[in-house]
């Protein structure tokens, strides 16, 4: 389908407002583009809670598991350079990972969240990287790997970090600047730079409100010992969203959930993987990497979340049996949300990419009705 930029914007612009004026948003930005064009940019209200600090076309705000797109698209860009397959063995570019059972886990598995590493039985802090590693490598999955899936919420990003330093030999934060915010000229950044903090929009924590769906998950995360639980209080630490608003910690390149950037950044980040891979004719990503994006490798209830989710190599997938689509029209959309409303998709079949960023967060880890009835605007 090809896009009318001006209708889109009439369809998209009203919701957009609607988000300040009837359900509370704080300050936020969408951004739509197609065939490697914006065809919407929309940002609005404030950077905080004071109103005193207006939301920019270059407010950066932190984007929570979105960066999780981000570090996937890494890994699986260091793979291609090194003529790697996701078939292969995680522990044959990282040998310490084959302890504890985890010998035949395969790159696809740990990919789509398959491995059964998503809590740690060692209590390490999410700020100390080596004594994570350390504890990954120790780890049993916590169900035969390949069997089932369930969200590594933040073990995840450590993962994915470590396998770019075993096979590209630099961090992920590096590789993500060298290969793909230079090139493109992206706002987005996983550590962020001292000198950048003034353009952060201040991020707050979701106000109380009826309890979110789903249900169980929610009530499982309020309860010590449960799985849910676990898995989002391991690696410990900078549990208070108000911890990641200071700029030692906006500093720090946590690959699970601390990318700070814009939706017009996500945007064009998207942009580039729905158009094939490239950008201006320059080529970023192969038509098998691309591949290994939109192919679905694990759909069904998920071990955390408790519903259907659905996950590529690094992305999330819309699941077959899931009540809402979450990645446009197409089948072969992707992406990642971020936990209380952020929210970035590619759909190559259309060759459209969406990103929603905001920072007054909901209770919700999921997108909410906020983007998503944007989203559902770009298609009519």
């Amino acid at each position: 389908m090809q896009l009318d930029a001006g209708k889109v914007r009439q369809r998209v612009e009203p919701l957009f407002r609607e988000n300040f004026e009837k359900f509370g948003e704080l300050g936020a930005a969408v951004s739509v583009w197609q065939n490697g064009k914006p065809i919407v940019d929309l940002y609005g209200g404030f950077r905080d809670a004071r109103r005193e600090e207006p939301w920019t076309a270059d407010t950066l705000v932190l984007v929570w598991s979105a960066s999780k797109g981000v570090g996937s698209a890494c890994v699986l860009h260091a793979l291609q350079e090194h003529n790697i397959n996701i078939s292969q063995q995680v522990a044959e570019f990282w040998p310490e990972f084959a302890q504890a059972g985890k010998e035949n886990i395969t790159l696809a598995q740990l990919l789509s969240h398959q491995a059964g590493l998503c809590a740690l039985d060692r209590r390490v802090d999410v700020l100390d990287y080596g004594a994570v590693i350390r504890a990954l490598e120790a780890q049993r999955p916590l169900w035969p790997p390949g069997t089932a899936h369930g969200y590594h919420a933040r073990t995840f990003g450590f993962l994915l970090d470590e396998l770019v330093r075993r096979i590209a030999g630099k961090t992920l934060s590096d590789y993500w600047q060298e290969f793909f915010a230079q090139p493109l000229d992206l706002d987005l950044w996983i550590g962020l730079p001292e000198k950048q903090n003034p353009r952060a929009a201040t991020i707050y924590p979701a106000k109380s409100g009826k309890p979110p769906e789903p249900k169980q998950f929610y009530l499982d995360l309020a309860k010590p010992g449960t799985l849910a639980r676990r898995v989002f209080t391991s690696p410990y630490g900078l549990q208070a969203v108000n911890a990641m608003n200071t700029p030692e910690i906006r500093a720090k390149p946590i690959v699970s959930f601390g990318g700070i950037g814009s939706a017009a950044t996500l945007a064009k980040f998207y942009s580039m993987l729905a158009d094939g891979g490239k950008f201006d004719n320059r080529p970023f990503f192969s038509e098998k990497t691309i591949e290994w994006m939109t192919t679905t490798l694990a759909d069904g209830v998920d071990r955390v979340f408790q519903i259907p989710t659905a996950f590529s190599a690094g992305f999330m997938k819309d699941s077959r049996s899931a009540a809402r689509r979450i990645f446009g029209t197409s089948r072969s959309g992707f992406g990642h949300p971020g936990a209380g409303g952020s929210h970035a998709f590619a759909d190559p079949e259309n060759k459209i990419a969406f990103a929603y960023v905001m920072n007054q967060m909901e209770q919700s880890l999921l997108p909410n009705e906020k983007s998503l009835r944007l989203v559902d605007a770009i298609y009519l």
